[in-house]
This record gives C-alpha cells, structure tokens and sequence, in this order.
C-alpha cells in the first residue's frame, strides 16, 4: 500500500489560515460505522453457563471451534481500532497466542482439522479479500486464491471469504463473488452496493476449483457435513445482501438455511418461513443451528427449536459435538470525538468524528451529530466546548435500535460550510436519502452562536448540500426537485440562482485554494447512465467538466483538504471484505477513505479496516493552535 507523505506539506500552502508551527503529526479524522464494542463468549449450547472467554478486554470477533474443540480462533483489533489480526486460545481462554501481524485485514480464520494450519481472509498485498493459509509449524504464508487460475475480472468483484475446511483436510470451501456485476439495490436506483455470492470448494494448494452454488443469489457461510458429503449454508435473493445489513431494513428480509450436496451441487432447504438466518452450522444426531438477525435483535436457533441467548450476540459458532457454543456480544454506543483509530501510516494520527465535518478558518469544527440526533453543533478541534447550534427535528420509524440511530430521520441538519469569517455557516435541513422524494428540506443560514436562521433556499422543495465560495460571496448546493435536478449556484447577496450543472449530481463542495490545480473549482459526485457513482469537478463558471475517477465502483462523498490542495472521497474500488448480509447498519461497508490530486492523479487508499470508513476531514493548523491553547 502507498501512503503518502503529502500531508506534511499542508502548511506550505496555507495562506488562507492562521501562521502556525506544525504539530509532531497531522491528524485525520474521520466517521467509523461498525460496533463500538465486542467480546467473546463460551456458553453451554442451551445457553447456560455463559463467560468470557479471555478475561482482559479486546475487540475480539470473529471466533470459530478447531475441530477437536481444543481451540478457539478469532478476529482481535488489540492493536488499535480497525486493525484486525487472528489469535488463538485455548477452549478455556489461556494461551492465547497472536497468530498474524501485518496492517492489511486479516479475519474469519478457521484451522485445518489436523491444527497445523489456518485459513483466514486478508486483504494484505492487493488490498482485495483472498484466502490466505498459514503453516503454523513453519509460520509460512500463502495466498491461496491470489493465484490467477482463481481470480476473476479484476474490474469487478473479486472477494474471497469464510473458509472452511473438510472434515480429511482436503477441501476448502468459502463464499466468493468473483466476476459478478457492480449492481446497487432497488434495481440500480441506490448507489449501496448489493453482493451476489456463490459457494466454491478448491484443493488446499489451490487446484480443483469447484463452483457450488448457482447465480442469482447470494449463499454464504459454508460449513461442513462430519461425513463431508454436504455444505450447510445460508441463501436468499442478492437483496438480502442490502437489507440484512441495514437495521431498519432487515426486518424486510428473508434467507434460508440450505444443504448443499457436494458431489452434484443440488441445494435442499432446511428452513422456510420469513427472517433472516446466517451462521449455519451442522451438529450431531441430524441437527443444525443458526443465527437469526431482525434490525438488532438476534438468537440462536436450533433445527429442534430455540435457545434462550442474550439478544446482541453475533456469529456463533460451535464445537463439533455440539455442547458448547462460542459467539461475540457487541455494543453500538457511539466513540467520543476524537477516539484514536489505528494509523495505516506512523506520520498520521487518525481519530474517530461525527458526520459531516468542516473547519472555520479559526479552527473552529463544526458537524452533524448524528451519534445524537443529527444536530448541528461547533466545538473545538479536540472536541472540547461542544456547543449546540441547530436543533434536529428527529422521529424514528418503528423498530429502532435502543442504542443506535433512528432509522427514517425527517427533520435532520447536516453538512455544515462555514463564510470566511468564521461567524456564520450555513447547513442543510429536512428530509434526505431515502426520504428526500417525499420530504422537503431546504439551506439555511445561521450564525455560530445558533441566532439569526434565515431560509436561504424554498422550504416547499427539496434543496441541500450547500458549499459557501472562498470569499463568502456565493454557494453551491443540489437541488431535488423533478424536472429541476442538479446543482445551483446562488449570488447570496441578490439571491439570484444560476444553474451549473442538470444531472444527476451531489454533495458539492467548493475548493477553498487561493491558487493552484484546485482554485475555483467544484467537486461532486455523479451517477453515471451506468448507475455507477463518480467524482467529479468543474470551475464555477460551468467550464471544465473533469472526471477523477472512473473504476466501476461507486466513489462518493468527496471533500476538499482545508487548503484546497487534495481531494478526499470514500470508494468501493476494493469490494467487500466480508459477507454484506452479516454487517450490521453498514450502508457501504466496502468504503475506505482516499486522497488524490485534483486533477484525479495521485490517488492512494488512506484507510484499509473492514468497517465502513468515510467523512474524512483533516485538521488545518488554525485548529491545532486552538487545541494547542487549551492544554496550556
């Protein structure tokens, strides 16, 4: 991976801020969505005697039985948040020993039936998700589906996940969407990515390469019959990758619990009836258990009926005869601002921000908190002296997550642009996303103190995103309104609204450079006539439309550094890095964030987690002085 060191220069060109002296490290923020909190547990598989596997807190996820039930493997991000490497401990939780240690995504490890070796997926050398094996005798690595006989179409999907071995240790299957299409839900009218996957069984050392499952459809979580004659897996239409991982959505779901036969490929269905079932896993006696998921509520059920389980647990696993049961308890608590996540590069300190975040030329921040109620609010760099702005007008549609978000949020404030003299900002305000065709919403302005809103925009429509001009003079924002689409640039002194582009275009955001490659031009994401999601810029003027980026992936959500030098987005150039249906509330859990000039040249991934990572902003020094002051 690249990671540049272009962000010590920043303050070469900051001639639009405050004069400071650079910080030890320039830090990164950036929006996180994924559990807050994970912890394994052993219970008895009627779900008494339930604990903790290790006693010392970790981030631990992920956790699998060896087959003789000596050992436990498991996903732990100890080494900093979004940095996930495999362990292994004893049933009882002692030796735990760390079996990986590389900054790429390593998870979803499962050892051979011999215990000498681990297959797990990683993302390390291509930054795609492949099955890695590692010989734990001679601590060799190899890439197993890395080899060109097993790689699709590296312009379309190409991820390799959750392996499971063959009860003699000579297969291994897993679920994989190699060279399907890059379609979005709701037949291509959404910019999420849906995940068509199929169930492949291949040789150890790569050879024999087998195809299980039909098209169409998504089956995942492959395990093993104790005979080896058949696969159990979870199936259900491609939507199921979209609605299962969105909780206000999963309730809309439905999978199956599915037996495959290896020698001919057929699939039985083992369940019926509506729901989402994931995890499957075959037990002794003829029975099978699995994982059920409505919005945040899960259970464990078994093919004799169900078992009382605490209702936040995910990914169960089970030993091979059946007892016990080893799964994570997950929290969704929002961070703090500022939280530290692991930095993909020792220059950089990256750190955990609410959505939408935007910096004065004071340093002041300003964002949508959206961890709260997707209010506006100003606080200082280091998230000290939070002050509310803007009240939300929030409702939650029915089936909620206590601790999480609401799901249909009408009356939200969000991407805040601040005038030039760090007083005023204006913001979004109403009904966006999945409600803007039935909502109107509208720009509003407003001083940082919270007094003075003023419409700046018609409340009877649909309007938002507003980006303000380096001078304070005009902004851009889109509108929604049929017939009308597009972004508008408004004189803020006569009002007067003058069209830039009619398409199918979003979330502008006006460079602040003085100078250079970025001075005077726009940024925004388009929807291509393919469906696909693109960046984009264009001078204000309506002149010199450039495309930046053009892989078939969506990129969106683009920003500018605070000086106008560097264009930050989040891409879906990598795919998935796990089965979509098993995310919980992860919109694009595929997003990592990105940098590249404003010519589109340069780009380089400065984020590789397995969560969804995107809303960057990095911290100017006028802000890094107000921080400084505050710790005197």
């Amino acid at each position: 991976m690249r990671y540049g060191n272009w962000i010590s220069g920043l303050a070469l060109s900051a001639g639009l801020w405050a004069s400071v002296p650079a910080m030890a490290k320039d830090v990164l923020l950036f929006n996180r969505i994924g559990p807050t909190k994970s912890q394994l547990y052993v219970a008895n598989a009627d779900g008494s005697g339930e604990h903790r596997l290790i006693a010392a807190d970790g981030f631990d996820y992920a956790a699998r039985f060896s087959d003789d039930g000596q050992w436990i493997t498991f996903t732990s991000e100890r080494g900093g948040r979004g940095q996930s490497d495999i362990y292994r401990a004893r049933a009882d939780g002692s030796a735990l020993e760390r079996l990986t240690d590389d900054p790429a995504v390593d998870d979803q490890a499962a050892m051979s039936p011999d215990n000498r070796y681990v297959a797990f997926m990683s993302d390390r050398g291509s930054h795609r998700a492949n099955i890695w094996v590692l010989d734990l005798q001679t601590r060799q690595l190899r890439d197993l589906t890395g080899a060109a006989p097993l790689q699709g179409d590296p312009g379309k999907p190409d991820g390799f996940y959750r392996p499971s071995w063959s009860p003699d240790g000579q297969w291994i299957a897993f679920s994989s969407d190699r060279n399907t299409e890059w379609k979005s839900h709701d037949k291509g009218s959404a910019w999420e990515h849906l995940q068509e996957l199929s169930v492949y069984i291949v040789h150890p050392d790569g050879t024999g390469l087998r195809r299980l499952s039909g098209e169409g459809v998504t089956t995942g979580s492959p395990k093993w019959s104790a005979d080896g004659k058949q696969i159990i897996a979870y199936q259900g239409d491609v939507e199921l990758s979209w609605l299962s991982r969105v909780d206000q959505l999963s309730m809309k779901a439905t999978s199956q619990i599915v037996a495959i036969d290896v020698a001919t490929g057929q699939a039985k269905e083992l369940t019926s009836g509506p729901g989402v079932k994931l995890n499957p896993q075959f037990l002794p006696d003829g029975r099978f258990a699995y994982s059920t998921k409505s919005a945040q509520v899960t259970g464990i059920m078994y093919s004799d009926g169900a078992k009382p389980f605490p209702a936040n647990l995910r990914e169960p696993s089970w030993s091979r005869d059946g007892r016990q049961v080893v799964y994570e308890r997950i929290d969704n608590l929002p961070l703090a601002q500022n939280t530290p996540f692991y930095s993909w590069n020792d220059k950089f300190e990256y750190r955990y921000t609410d959505v939408f975040p935007m910096f004065a030329r004071d340093g002041t921040l300003a964002l949508s908190n959206k961890d709260v109620d997707t209010s506006l609010v100003v606080m200082k760099a280091d998230g000290s002296d939070k002050r509310l702005v803007f009240q939300s007008t929030t409702h939650c549609a029915a089936g909620k997550n206590a601790s999480g978000q609401c799901g249909d949020m009408i009356g939200v404030a969000l991407t805040p642009s601040w005038f030039p003299d760090s007083k005023k900002l204006v913001f979004s305000f109403g009904g966006y996303w999945r409600t803007r065709d039935q909502n109107v919403a509208n720009v509003k302005m407003i001083n940082r103190d919270g007094t003075g809103v003023k419409d700046l925009t018609s409340t009877t429509s649909n309007t938002g995103f507003a980006s303000v001009s380096p001078d304070g003079k005009q902004m851009v924002y889109r509108s929604w309104v049929k017939g009308d689409e597009g972004l508008r640039i408004m004189d803020l002194a006569t009002r007067k609204v003058r069209m830039l582009t009619n398409d199918w275009d979003n979330v502008p955001g006006w460079s602040p450079a003085a100078s250079g490659p970025g001075a005077g031009r726009i940024v925004f994401t388009r929807k291509q006539k393919d469906g696909n999601f693109d960046i984009f810029t264009i001078k204000s003027d309506g002149t010199g439309l450039l495309r930046v980026t053009s892989f078939p992936a969506s990129d969106a959500h683009a920003v500018w550094s605070w000086d106008g030098s560097k264009i930050l987005w989040s891409s879906s150039e990598y795919g998935f890095k796990d089965e979509g249906a098993l995310y919980d509330n992860s919109f694009q859990p595929y997003g990592q964030v990105w940098s590249m000039n404003p010519d589109g040249s340069g780009k380089e991934m400065l984020t590789d987690s397995r969560w969804e990572d995107s809303l960057p902003a990095f911290v100017p020094p006028a802000a890094n002085k107000s921080t400084k002051k505050t710790t005197i």
